[in-house]
């Protein structure tokens, strides 16, 4: 368990670093005109004419933001994708399959009882205790991720598949890609 902890704790780390380290230009918005509101002077323009000056309180600004409630409007299950692939010999999770992890890492949050098994997969190439371990790594590597985005550990469980089920049964470039995955279930 502590071994767990560290390695969340070790990758919140990185994960915090890498973003601290992406190179922002300064100067990317210079020349840009900046609008510079003053609190209640929008508001008070939008005031109704019946209001006396000075007869009452500020008007308080309006936030245009839509509140979310997860609970009732939580991100349908059946909308979701549910495969994370990766790359050859490899458990780092692709960028663009981020979006995908923090659906559900916000229904795991949303709803405490949820459940979901992680099914590590490889493609045929490899021996089968390595394609199995490599499967772990990259189920493991899918919960690590939900974890940081606050699911709890008893709602995850890794499970590995290896090499042995395959969704596509061909030896080509195009049939491995798509073996190489994590599969998001239900339990």
């Amino acid at each position: 368990m502590k071994r767990i902890a560290g390695m969340v704790a070790l990758s919140f780390a990185a994960l915090m670093l890498a973003g601290c380290a992406a190179p922002v230009a300064l100067d990317a918005g210079a020349g840009a005109p900046v609008e510079t509101r003053t609190p209640g002077a929008a508001e008070a323009a939008r005031a109704p004419a019946a209001a006396a000056p000075g007869a009452g309180a500020a008007v308080a600004p309006q936030s245009q933001v839509a509140a979310v409630d997860l609970g009732r409007q939580g991100v349908a299950a059946a909308a979701l994708d549910r495969i994370v692939l990766f790359d050859f010999d490899s458990d780092a999770i692709r960028p663009e399959f981020r979006p995908l992890i923090d659906a559900h890492a916000q229904r795991l949050v949303a709803n405490r009882n949820l459940r979901l098994v992680i099914e590590g997969h490889a493609d045929e190439r490899g021996g089968r205790e390595y394609n199995l371990a490599l499967g772990q790594r990259r189920a493991e590597a899918v919960v690590r991720s939900l974890m940081l985005l606050g699911a709890r550990e008893a709602q995850l469980e890794a499970v590995s598949f290896g090499e042995e089920r395959p969704v596509v049964a061909e030896s080509n470039e195009r049939a491995w890609a798509q073996n190489r995955r994590a599969e998001l279930r239900d339990r």
